[in-house]
Formats: C-alpha cells, structure tokens, sequence
C-alpha cells in the first residue's frame, strides 16, 4: 500500500518500502531511522510554519489512551474502503489457495490478504509448515504495530507471522523456514510500477518462492488513450502559453524552452473531472503486460500504433490498468476511466475490463504530456508511440514530434515544477494580478531593499524587470541555489543583472544585517508559494508569517509586507464520494477494522477526521451548500502569534453536509482590493483543506445551522478545526 500522492509534494526524501522499490512520503512520515542500540525507531517530521523537519520517537506501542490519526496522510484507509478491491481479492485468494501450503504477503498494511489467505487454506493454532503457514512481510514499524492489533482483534495473531522487513531482507533459512508456494501482494500505485513492483517480484522470484509457485494478483496490463486538452497543455507548456501574454516578464525565454519545466513522468489525476475538457482522439489502446507469476524484466520497449479517431491536438497520453486476479481469467479489477464503460469507446475490450469501480483516490489514471505544443493528428492517421519501462516507471515519446522545443543548453539552471505551478505561471489573469500587487508595494519607494520570502521566482524576476534601482534578496528556502541559477540564466532577457540580486538559501543560514549591508527591508513580499508544499494545506502558506516574524527586527518602519493578510474561509460541502474513501472502517471481507480508524484518520461516530488536503474539483460528486464564510484573520503586519476564530454557517441548499471546504484568500493591498483567492471557483491550480463531520448532517426542517471553529497555534503551526 502506498502513501497518499496529492499529499506528498515533499519529494525529495523517499522512503524504501519493503518491496525494494521506492515510494513517495507522507508529510509526517518523510524519512524513518532506527537505532540498533536504544531499540527506537524515529520519524523526520515538517514543521508547516519553520518548513523545518524534526525527529520524532515511535512509541513502542500504539496509545490506546490517547490514539492519534498518525496514518491520516496516507492512503491505507481509501484503500480499505474499497469495495470492490476488496472483494476481488477475497474471490482471487480463496480460489488460489485451495489447500495449506506457505503464502508470503509482501507489503501487508494492516494483514488484510495475510487473513485472507489463512481463512482460505483454514490455517490453525498449531500450524506447522506442513499444514499451512502465512507470513506478513511490512517494513514500515507504525503499520507492523496497528496490523497486529487486528490479527489479534480477529484471534490471526497466531495464525500469521509477522516480519517488520523488506521483503528483500527476508531470508529463507533465517527469516522463514521455506520458500513460498503463493505470493499475495498489492503493491501498486497508479502508475502500476511506482512502489517497486518489478523488483520486488523478481527478488520474490529469485530468493523466495518455490518453482511454479502462484500468486494474487496473476497479471496486470496497462492501456493508454490519446486526448486533446486545453486544461493539460496549460499544465506543462509554459512556453506557447507565456507567448501570448504581454508583460514583458520572460520566464522560458526564446532557446530556453524548458528551464521551467514538469519532470517527465506519469502524473496521477482524477481525469473523469476533466469531463468534456477531454477529448478523444484514438481508442484505447495496449501498452505493457506484466506477468506476476514468472520473472518480469527491469527493462522493457514496446511500439504502439493507433490510428486517430478525430483531427485534433495530442496533448496528453492517458493511461491506467487491469488487474487479472486469477490465473483462469475471470477475476478482474481495473482503474480505467469511467468513460471506458461507454461501448463506443471501449474498443472490445471485454466488459470486465472496464472502470466500474467506486471513486476512490488511492487509485486514479495517469497523465503523460506530450512535449510543447503537442501532436498534430488528422483522423485515420497512423500514429506511432514508443512506449518504454523501468523498474518503476512507464514512459512515452512519439517518433512524429520535433524535438526542437526541447533544445535547452543550460542544464544546471533548470527547475522542476509542479504542473499546476507551471500553469500559474502561464496564466495572463494570475501575471496581471500579481504584477499589480508588485506595482502597489514599490510605490513611492526609491531604490528600496526588497526581500523575497519564499520559492517564487516570478516575483523574484518581476520585480527586478519593474523596479531598475531596487536590491533583492531571495530567500528561496526550498529552490536554494537552484534558484539563483535560475535567475541568472534568464536576467539578460527581462533586463536586470545579477549584481541587484542575492540569494540567500534560509534552510541553511538565517538572514542577518549583515546580508543588507546594515539597510532595513523596505519590501517584504511573497505569493506566498514553498516550492515542496504545494500538494499540502493551504495554510502551508503561512511559512511566511514565520519568515516575516524572524526578521522583524530588520523592517523599516514604512515596509511594504505583501500579503499584508491571510483570511481563512469555509464552505459547507456535499462530498458523498470523499466521504465514502474516509469514511470509519467496520468488517472488511469478514474481518473487523474498528480498531483502526483513528490512526487512519477515519470519519465516524466516535472521531473526525483530521484536515486533508484536496482538489475539491477532483472529488467525484460534490455539491455547495453554504455561501463562503470568514472564519479567521492572520495579519502578517505583526508577529506571528496564535489566534482563534468561528462562524455560523447558514445552510443555502437541502442535501446532505458531509464536511467543509476551507481555503485561505491572501490580501496583497492594505486597501483590501487585491485579493487572490484559492477557494472554490477559481483557477483548480490550488488544493483546499477538507475537514470531514463526525457523520454527515442531513439539511432539511430544522437543520438550517452549525458552527464551524478554528484554532492556530503558532508554536507548532498546526490548525485544527471543529464543528458544532
């Protein structure tokens, strides 16, 4: 089971699954280490106002006095409120393990198919290897803590052995007493191979399992579609997109195309939102197979030939898979759009391999950008992709593409950006209404001193393209050097020279008087935007009262802070999907879950859950049921401090409230006339927190109110909230 991907934008530290692959990390389990000599296992933890990490110990046991939601940034609870995985897993096992024999478990979660498996072969106390034996393989120590408290609730504690291991640490002779005769696994993430898939089957293969053994799942295949959209071109061509906007501000100069870029890969989405912004132009097509049940190979090349099913533009390559459970071919689970249930579009593919699963969010489609402007095709044109894979990803090029746009000789200046950062910078409204802000905060100011507090290299740029006699200090306390690379390699082209800038990487030295040359900070400014933090809560943002805090002793007495203010708004929502994923587990496929919802973060009678962050429009089936409300202020014209807020929130629609949306609006202007919001109903480049009820609260006679609270506590930079 992987960790929850819209949540996991702090990609630079990795955590090595118990797969031999690699997987992304959560915000609060980006890193763990162990100590042989105390026995104690730690997790780096990020501070969201520092944006510093800290080591924190792992209890021993999970506290059952005061149990904390410490898995609710990862996908286990979606995963388990799958339905239909689930049952398709249940009806796979019990038909592959007919009779007692050894089964491993690589990547375990909470035992789930280690129980599965025992119940199938009808394992015993007194099991012996010759009768039946089951062995759960799970790295990660908080996992291996909550699992065996549901063998123990289900009375499988000892039925099933436990390995706190990569499954590539396991040793037979050592670890276990035999090799394997079936291997139940699910170690898939959307992309198919991205948690170590590949290499955690051939050291299975190789090290683990009996000749002719078996395995659950028994093959998957991944399929692709190509489609035209604008949405998706704004996501990864900055370029065309800066081209037709006239401020002057060059961020991907003309011969430097890509030195703002997406890293190329395969990027997770809910596609099915995109709805009519999608447009087909090819049916589905195969790409790879990939056979569990025999040795895969690390390396693989495939060419695709399609033939385009309408003139149009190829911006995209959206791509997901099949999981064949059972060897006979019966069994089937697929992540395929819904729209791959339409019999126009399905391609004769068979019924069972099309998207009929719930919405869910541990599994979604993929998206591979096409380069630049994209592939022109006209319909029945043959149109040929080269389709390769790694251990642990899948990637494409079309033959029939120039290459040209990609020409870029200053390798060391480039920056990987999100998508959705990429598109901010491509958009005319965002570019008009931050250079107004800039505007706004250098009037009057003659050669001020100008810092910029976080990873924005657009207000770094515009205000040196704007302001010919200002000094700027970026701070870039994500970007570091990478930053004034960057800023270099594009200075001639938007007028300014370096010697106006320094940059100062704050993760490794604090600003001084001595970086000002002893002058006060007449402007202090951000979006605010920490590059690492975009798939977090909004309020991630407020790093920048932190920063402000930290060197107020440094603002003259007339500074310029932009955003002057943070105000944190709600909307009620109906979330029916969302809440389904979330939603407090009870019996699994027979087996009782109860005992895990609070550290999975679960919705239900006895919790909330805790605020997670997600693109609202992505949530399959949502519903407005309330005006927008303020529910508190943060003013950066002052130190940072702890501050509480509420509101009444009057119901506008009936339905049914399963939650609420919460953003923060950022006021750029003392005159509260420029305002960017990131809330609902603006650019879907912006993530909302989302704060699920206890249990959902049906509006009808009666019901035409609640309260909704909020408390920040500036020590920790945590924001809780509550309704009642």
């Amino acid at each position: 089971m992987r960790s929850h991907l819209q949540t996991l934008t702090r990609t630079v530290s990795v955590v090595r699954t118990l797969t031999g692959g690699f997987r992304p990390s959560p915000k609060a389990i980006t890193r763990t280490m162990s100590s042989n000599s105390t026995g104690l296992m730690f997790q780096l933890k990020l501070n969201p106002i520092t944006g510093n990490s800290e080591w924190i110990v792992i209890e021993e046991e999970l506290d059952d006095a005061s149990p904390k939601p410490m898995l609710a940034t990862t996908s286990y609870l979606d995963m388990l409120n799958d339905s239909p995985r689930n049952r398709v897993y249940r009806t796979a096992i019990d038909k592959t393990v007919s009779k007692q024999c050894h089964v491993l478990d690589i990547g375990a979660g909470t035992g789930l198919l280690s129980m599965m498996a025992a119940r199938a072969m009808g394992v015993d106390d007194d099991s012996s290897p010759s009768k039946g034996v089951v062995t759960a393989c799970e790295s990660y120590l908080p996992m291996v803590k909550l699992m065996k408290k549901v063998l123990r609730a289900n009375d499988m504690n000892s039925k099933i052995r436990v390995l706190n291991k990569r499954s590539d640490e396991v040793e037979v002779g050592v670890d276990v007493a035999s090799r394997a005769d079936v291997l139940v696994s699910e170690i898939l993430d959307s992309e198919l191979l991205g948690e170590g898939l590949i290499p955690s089957l051939q050291h299975a293969h190789d090290k683990l399992l009996v000749e002719n053994y078996k395995t659950v799942p028994y093959r998957a295949t991944t399929y692709g579609q190509l489609v035209e959209s604008t949405y998706l071109w704004e996501l990864h061509d900055l370029y065309s997109n800066e081209a037709n906007v006239a401020d002057g501000i060059h961020l991907v100069p003309k011969g430097k195309e890509s030195i703002l870029r997406v890293k190329p890969q395969q990027f997770a989405m809910h596609c099915d939102a995109m709805g009519e912004e999608l447009r087909l132009l090819s049916e589905p097509f195969k790409i790879f197979e990939f056979d569990f049940w025999k040795r895969p190979d690390s390396h693989g090349e495939t060419q695709v030939h399609t033939k385009a099913t309408n003139n149009g533009t190829v911006h995209a390559v959206i791509s997901w898979w099949v999981l064949q459970l059972d060897e006979e071919g019966n069994i089937f689970y697929s992540t395929s759009p819904k729209w791959i249930n339409s019999p126009s579009t399905n391609n004769g593919l068979s019924s069972m391999y099309t998207g009929t699963r719930d919405w869910c969010d541990h599994w979604k489609q993929c998206v591979w950008f096409t380069k630049g402007k994209g592939l022109p095709v006209r319909k029945d044109e043959d149109v040929r992709m080269d389709a390769t894979h790694t251990d642990i990803s899948i990637s494409y090029k079309f033959n029939a593409q120039s290459q040209t746009s990609e020409v870029d000789h200053s390798q060391d200046s480039h920056l990987t950006l999100s998508p959705e950062r990429i598109a901010i910078y491509g958009d005319n409204n965002w570019r008009q209404f931050m250079l107004k802000a800039i505007n706004y905060a250098l009037k009057g100011k003659e050669s001020p001193l100008c810092v910029i507090a976080d990873d924005s290299v657009f207000l770094s740029v515009a205000v040196a393209h704007i302001s010919k006699s200002s000094h700027i200090i970026a701070m870039f306390p994500g970007l570091g050097d990478k930053g004034r690379q960057y800023l270099q390699a594009v200075a001639d082209e938007n007028g300014y020279s370096m010697d106006r800038i320094q940059v100062i990487n704050t993760r490794k030295q604090q600003l001084t008087m001595n970086d000002t040359h002893q002058n006060k900070v007449d402007l202090l400014i951000a979006e605010p935007f920490y590059f690492g933090a975009e798939g977090m809560l909004p309020w991630q943002g407020l790093q920048f009262w932190s920063k402000r805090t930290m060197i107020d002793s440094m603002l003259a007495e007339d500074v310029c802070i932009m955003p002057c203010k943070g105000i944190l708004k709600a909307c009620a929502m109906s979330l029916p999907d969302l809440w389904r994923s979330r939603c407090a587990l009870e019996n699994i496929e027979g087996f009782d879950h109860t005992m895990v919802n609070t550290t999975l973060g679960a919705c239900g009678p006895s919790s909330e859950s805790p605020c997670l962050p997600f693109f609202i429009w992505q949530c399959g089936e949502t519903q407005k049921l309330s005006d927008t409300y303020t529910i508190m202020e943060f003013d950066f014209l002052k130190p940072l401090s702890s501050c509480h807020g509420k509101a009444k929130v009057e119901f506008i629609e009936a339905g049914v409230c399963h939650g609420f949306a919460l953003w923060i609006d950022w006021v750029m202007d003392s005159t509260n006339d420029i305002v960017m919001s990131t809330g609902l109903g603006y650019q879907r480049y912006w993530k909302q927190g989302v704060k699920l009820l206890a249990e959902p609260l049906k509006i009808g006679p009666g019901i035409c109110s609640t309260v909704i609270e909020a408390h920040f506590d500036s020590s920790s930079g945590e924001l809780s909230v509550n309704n009642r």
